[in-house]
């Protein structure tokens, strides 16, 4: 049975994070995927939308695939339906991510076998604003 990583691990991932790839990120300012990345944005993080359709999010270039992202990825970020998750895991091990995170609502045992056997971090369930706004409340630095 999946289990997520202490929260001494979730800050420490949180903490040494840059590049968040967001799954599932569209122009729809009313979408969690949308408010959420925009306050991660807000607090430091560079955000790189995925998503098959859009062109632009947040004042960044979207990509349709993970295997688009020219640049590493520290985090994953996962708003898709859980039976979406399985792909998303396998493309997250291809490209190196270093974890792969499903927001609150969304899990997938699955997902998180593949992601850990791939080596990748994992959280599930949890909405990663919230964690960085609890964890670190002054920032990063």
């Amino acid at each position: 049975m999946f289990e997520n990583p202490s929260r001494d691990e979730i800050k420490d991932m949180l903490k040494h994070a840059g590049v968040i790839a967001v799954v599932g990120l569209s122009d729809n300012p009313e979408r969690p995927a949308f408010y959420v990345s925009e306050a991660m944005q807000k607090k430091g993080y560079r955000i790189i939308p995925v998503h098959p359709t859009a062109k632009e999010v947040l004042g960044q270039k979207v990509y349709p695939s993970l295997s688009d992202v020219p640049e590493p990825i520290d985090i994953v970020n996962v708003f898709v339906r859980s039976e979406m998750t399985p792909p998303v895991a396998e493309e997250a091990v291809q490209v190196k991510a270093k974890a792969i995170w499903l927001q609150q609502g969304v899990f997938s045992e699955e997902a998180a076998r593949i992601a850990k056997d791939g080596g990748l971090q994992v959280v599930m369930d949890r909405c990663i604003k919230v964690e960085d706004s609890i964890l670190l409340p002054n920032g990063r630095g």
